[in-house]
């Protein structure tokens, strides 16, 4: 059993446009690292890889354009996303393709982001939020990946990736 989630990574040109919106460093902000940001499909919890893939498996999907924007935002009062358009039916057949699976259950409502950072307490004014986002990418595939919580901060390993039933071709 291990720590698992499926989802999509920004392509490069996508980083490149988020690590251009201001993250200065302030207290009670905690800003996740570039190669840690990713869209996530269904977090699983605590699941064995090996039914988890198996499952995957059988998700077929045509790539998808996928919208990032159209503004920084903050979700829940304490998480500093960037909206992401175009991810709901994929992630809603993850969900029925994984439904059984993990110690968390599907969420019933998607709501697809990347996130930039996490506050610890209610949101400061932030330079950020507000700031416009315009990026656009295909999405060739997704990821199953490992979770790994350490003192230092979390560690993401891609376990294993399912692409595009049209990159098949």
């Amino acid at each position: 059993m291990q720590r698992l989630f499926v989802a999509v990574w920004p392509s490069e040109s996508v980083v490149e446009e988020l690590i251009a919106l201001p993250r200065k460093p302030r207290p009670g902000i905690r800003w996740v690292e570039p190669q840690n940001w990713h869209t996530t499909l269904r977090f699983l919890g605590d699941a064995d890889v090996g039914e988890v893939a198996a499952q995957l498996d059988g998700v077929n999907f045509e790539p998808i354009k996928v919208r990032y924007g159209p503004g920084v935002d903050v979700l829940n009062e304490r998480v500093i996303i960037v909206p992401v358009h175009g991810l709901d039916e994929l992630a809603s057949t993850v969900n029925r393709a994984t439904a059984d699976l993990g110690t968390d259950r599907p969420r019933k409502r998607f709501v697809g982001h990347l996130t930039l950072g996490r506050l610890k307490s209610r949101p400061p004014v932030l330079k950020a939020v507000g700031m416009p986002i315009s990026a656009e990418q295909r999405v060739n595939a997704f990821h199953l990946v490992g979770s790994t919580l350490r003192p230092q901060g979390v560690r993401y390993e891609i376990l294993e990736s399912f692409p595009a039933t049209a990159a098949h071709r």
